[in-house]
C-alpha cells in the first residue's frame, strides 16, 4: 500500500514547548491516519525529527510499504537524504531511527515541502506545542489532554 506522509514540529522559544503533527494519507489525499504530540520541552528540530518518526511508526502500524515523506524541515530532509552532515549527537540518534524505520518500507523517498503544503500537519503540531506550553506553564507533570 502506498502513503503520503506530512510532517511536522516545532518549538515555542527553541528549546521551549514542543510538539509535532503527522498526516497520513492515501496517494489521493484520503486521510488515513493522524498524529499529535506534545513532547514537553525541546528544539524544534528535535521536533521536526520526533514527526518523522511518529508518523513513520504510524505508516508502519497501518501497514504501509511504500512511503513518501513530505516535511517542511530542509534541516531533516537534507540529513535523512545524507546531503547534510549531522553535527548534534541528539539529532544523530534520532537520524539513526528514523532511517532505521524508513529501511522498514519497501520503498521511501523524503521531499521538502513548503509550509503552506503542509498545513494540517502544521495545525496538529500547534495544538500539541499549545498542550506542551500549558502543561509547562502549570508546572510541568502529566499532561491532561
Amino acid at each position: 500500500m502506498k502513503a503520503l506522509l506530512y510532517t511536522d514540529g516545532g518549538a515555542r522559544g527553541n528549546p521551549g514547548p514542543a510538539g509535532i503533527g503527522a498526516v497520513l494519507t492515501t496517494p489521493e489525499g484520503d486521510l488515513t491516519g493522524e498524529v499529535s504530540r506534545s513532547l514537553g520541552h525541546t528544539t524544534n528540530n528535535v521536533a521536526e525529527y520526533e514527526a518523522v518518526i511518529a508518523g513513520l511508526e504510524l505508516a508502519l502500524e497501518r501497514g504501509v510499504t511504500e512511503i513518501d515523506i513530505r516535511a517542511d524541515s530542509k534541516l531533516v530532509v537534507n540529513q535523512l537524504r545524507g546531503e547534510w552532515k549531522i553535527k548534534n549527537d541528539r539529532l544523530r540518534g534520532l537520524a539513526v531511527n528514523a532511517r532505521r524505520l524508513m529501511n522498514l518500507f519497501e520503498k521511501a523517498r523524503i521531499t521538502h515541502v513548503r509550509r503552506a503544503q503542509n498545513e494540517r500537519a502544521d495545525a496538529l503540531a500547534n495544538q500539541a506545542m499549545d498542550e506542551a506550553a500549558l502543561v509547562e506553564e502549570l508546572g510541568g507533570g502529566e499532561s491532561l489532554f
